[in-house]
């Protein structure tokens, strides 16, 4: 019923920028609160994003320090993470998930229902 296909990772250097892509089909057309999770080789899967369901209220860690911005078209179903400034530690495997509350209720995984498989993301020094 839910399906989340993430795109856009990519080879690139320190201090380039990239932007990711999750595009959400649901069932029943509604729209959902969708997160961005990166999980590094041998790291736990970490929050790094997320979304309001009308995209007027998004969610960072504070480590990004505003290095990256989460935004979407409802019109197309997608949400995209701008990430800029690109370090080699942000290397890793990023998942889009979708919750499915209807409010945010915090960046643990446990809080997001449904998963794409990832797209990488490798970071050059």
């Amino acid at each position: 019923q839910v399906q989340l296909v993430e795109s856009g990772g990519d080879l690139v250097q320190a201090g380039d920028s990239l932007t990711l892509s999750c595009a959400a089909s649901v069932r029943n057309g509604g729209t959902y609160i969708i997160g961005w999770f990166r999980q590094a080789s041998g790291k736990a899967r970490e929050f790094v994003a997320a979304i309001s369901r009308s995209g007027d209220e998004t969610y960072y860690p504070d480590f990004l320090k505003g290095r990256f911005t989460i935004s979407r078209d409802n019109a197309k179903s997608t949400v995209y993470l701008q990430m800029s400034s690109l370090k080699p530690d942000d290397t890793a495997v990023y998942y889009c998930a979708l919750s499915g509350s209807p409010y945010f209720t915090g960046p643990a995984p446990a809080s997001f229902d449904s998963w794409g498989q990832g797209t990488r993301v490798t970071v050059s020094s």
